[in-house]
């Protein structure tokens, strides 16, 4: 049985704004297999973190994802993962950190960020 972490937090909270400025990149793109949400700075104060939904399959659901530290290593800030899912996100994340870093931090645009972006490798 695969162990769940949980973690709660205001981190969670979407504006409205921010659902435009996300990338959503699906389970073919990024060997995740859940959607990622990948998406520029803009006025947030905390740093580089993606949204990831809980759920497997095409799909993002705004009320049922995790949140993820990007740096200084990746971390469950909040939602959860269950061991297998965090540990995948953790190794996507850690493969593509200069490109989420880029597009964070607005160096990049979606297009430079799509062509950057590495799947996992298939296990």
């Amino acid at each position: 049985m695969k162990s769940v972490k949980s973690i709660s937090a205001d981190a969670n909270t979407i504006e409205g704004s921010e659902l435009f400025e996300m990338a959503n990149l699906y389970p073919p793109t990024t060997g995740v297999p859940m959607t990622v949400w990948v998406s520029p700075r803009g006025n947030a104060r905390n740093d580089v973190r993606i949204k990831v939904n809980m759920a497997h399959g095409d799909q993002m659901t705004v009320d049922n994802t995790a949140v993820v530290a990007v740096r200084p290593v990746p971390r469950l800030i909040a939602g959860r993962l269950s061991t297998d899912d965090e540990r995948a996100v953790f190794d996507w994340i850690e493969l593509n950190a200069t490109a989420i870093i880029g597009y964070w931090n607005g160096d990049i645009d979606t297009v430079q960020l799509s062509q950057l972006l590495r799947p996992l490798p298939a296990c």
